[in-house]
């Protein structure tokens, strides 16, 4: 699945199913996470899907939003946010993993701190192949901009040095994607494959 190409569905499955195995999960918390992945149909019924994560507060989550609604206008795509997941999930980190499993590419949506998806970011450059399905869309501040007045929260500085190292990463590898308007995502979000 690295490289945008899909696995077929039955190895997407198996791999899952294997990955729930390997976890001490009571039989309901197995079925309960097997309904929730079920709803995900759609990455299977399109050549293209994207698992786009980011911050929920409620500017970032306006820009989630678009991002999303961006990437789901494209001919044969599905784009989807974890929230979109239902399902009562006991371990977040699992529920990444399963999703990102299935999906041809993870799009984060960087902004300044609380982005609120440090983990994922770990995860992305941790595993080979998630790395090799991320892309970022990372903000870019003005040095005199002040916090907007939608954020709820941001001390008005950069990315901390972690993210800032996610983000060359990326960058070396050409998918690292600046924004600073919403009129600049929508342009960002266009270059995504």
């Amino acid at each position: 699945m690295s490289n945008g190409e899909p696995l077929p569905p039955d190895e997407l499955l198996e791999s899952a199913a294997d990955r729930l195995e390997s976890d001490d999960l009571t039989l309901a918390e197995n079925e309960a996470i097997l309904r929730s992945i079920s709803e995900l149909t759609p990455v299977f019924e399109h050549d293209r899907s994207y698992f786009v994560l980011g911050s929920y507060d409620r500017g970032p989550i306006r820009r989630l939003a678009l991002v999303t609604d961006r990437l789901n206008r494209r001919t044969d795509a599905y784009a989807f946010r974890m929230v979109d997941v239902r399902g009562e999930w006991s371990n977040g980190i699992q529920k990444f993993c399963l999703i990102a499993d299935l999906v041809s590419f993870v799009v984060g949506v960087a902004e300044r701190e609380p982005s609120d998806f440090l983990v994922e970011q770990g995860l992305l450059v941790g595993t080979e192949e998630y790395f090799a399905k991320s892309h970022v869309l990372k903000r870019e501040y003005d040095e005199d901009e002040d916090k907007d007045d939608d954020d709820d929260e941001g001390d008005g500085g950069d990315f901390g040095w972690m993210q800032e190292g996610v983000f060359g990463l990326l960058e070396r590898e050409g998918r690292l994607y600046r924004w600073n308007t919403e009129d600049d995502l929508v342009g960002a979000v266009a270059e995504l494959p």
